[in-house]
């Protein structure tokens, strides 16, 4: 395919910006089209191959409901269980008292992103899509994602609420790697990193929504906190079998932490992390994990991004996982841009009566992980 892209140098040096950007986007929009079809025809291909296939389907594959009191380790995720034993974590294998090793389950993730106005946020930061902060970490016992999402409307104060979000998500980085880390206490770990955000000597204002994953590795279950409107789906088998709650206010007004300036008179909306849903919820292997902005389920409907995270069940190459990922940020990004397009949001505007017709432009943070 011959690609002709011709770009008039004149005018101002943001005119030359925005259409260097737009010319890449549709580059990169052209490479993840073949890239996708070139996957779908290699996995027809290498159907006969079970190195990197899916896992059978389990009969049970839920109903898209979440237990929120469940406890138990599921076979699947798990190689083999003998005995009664206690067991303790050693690496990436299990010790029971009579010897017999466990393989655990691991998770391999990946993250791509666009900022909304790529102009103010043109330069790379890692963690970081606009206002929209990230993060993965691992341990001994347990992977843990996050991500979280700038409230906008600080900027009409002269805050930056990217800020608010980063710190938040750093902070939970660099606490999950502490001794008193808890692998079944997400909502811990937000609350910890919100308080280490409210004591800092110099304030850092704004607000954002938050989700939290950790994925406790004996068990071999995923443990949830989310409070405001981002949050994740797990897909098994081509269904959805665990999502989490958005939570909202009222329309397009999420829950969200806070940390106003002080000694103004600024009423900021501010929800503690214990208004977090939590979810915990048993997982297999194959299982795929999407972690995002609202940004992404705003602008995208749920059927389209089964058919992208259904290609990638018990997939473990980061490259192949990164295309995945890659083509969910995009369709996110291009629905967002596009005036005609009828978008979750529009729809769910439209059922109260308000105009919000087209796509929502806003940053977009995918996190995608499968568990193998």
């Amino acid at each position: 395919m011959d690609v002709e892209i011709c770009l008039d140098i004149g005018g101002t040096r943001r005119t030359i910006q925005q259409a260097f950007i737009s010319c890449c986007e549709q580059l990169l929009e052209i490479a993840l089209l073949l890239t996708h079809e070139s996957g779908q025809f290699l996995r027809r291909l290498w159907r006969g191959s079970s190195q990197e296939l899916a896992p059978k389907c389990q009969e049970d594959i839920g109903d898209g409901t979440m237990s929120r009191s469940q406890d138990k380790p599921t076979k699947s995720a798990q190689t083999k269980t003998t005995g009664a034993g206690n067991l303790v974590g050693e690496g990436d294998y299990l010790r029971h008292e009579q010897k017999v090793e466990t393989q655990l389950p691991r998770l391999v993730g990946v993250a791509c992103g666009f900022a909304k106005d790529q102009i103010i946020h043109s330069q790379y930061n890692r963690g970081k899509f606009g206002e929209d902060a990230w993060f993965m970490s691992s341990n001994s016992q347990a992977y843990i994602m996050g991500v979280a999402d700038g409230v906008g409307g600080w900027r009409n104060y002269g805050v930056d609420p990217g800020e608010f979000s980063m710190f938040l998500m750093r902070s939970c980085e660099r606490m999950s790697n502490a001794t008193n880390f808890a692998p079944k206490r997400p909502e811990l770990l937000l609350k910890r990193a919100y308080c280490d955000l409210l004591e800092q000597k110099c304030p850092i204002v704004g607000s954002c929504t938050a989700c939290i994953l950790i994925l406790n590795r004996a068990n071999s279950t995923l443990y949830t906190a989310n409070i405001g409107d981002s949050g994740f789906l797990v897909v098994r088998c081509g269904q959805v079998v665990c999502r989490s709650k958005e939570q909202q206010h009222h329309f397009n007004t999420p829950y969200q932490l806070a940390s106003p300036p002080p000694g103004h008179d600024i009423k900021a909306l501010s929800d503690g992390p214990e208004s977090a849903d939590t979810i915990q919820f048993p997982m297999q292997l194959g299982d795929v994990i999407l972690l995002a902005t609202d940004g992404v389920y705003d602008n995208v409907p749920e059927t389209f991004l089964l058919d992208v995270l259904t290609e990638i069940s018990g997939i473990g190459n980061p490259v192949r996982l990164q295309m995945a990922a890659n083509a969910v940020a995009l369709m996110a990004r291009t629905l967002s841009l596009n005036p005609k397009h009828d978008s979750p949001f529009s729809q769910n505007a439209r059922k109260l009566n308000i105009d919000a017709s087209g796509g929502k432009p806003d940053d977009i943070t995918v996190l995608l992980a499968t568990v193998v």
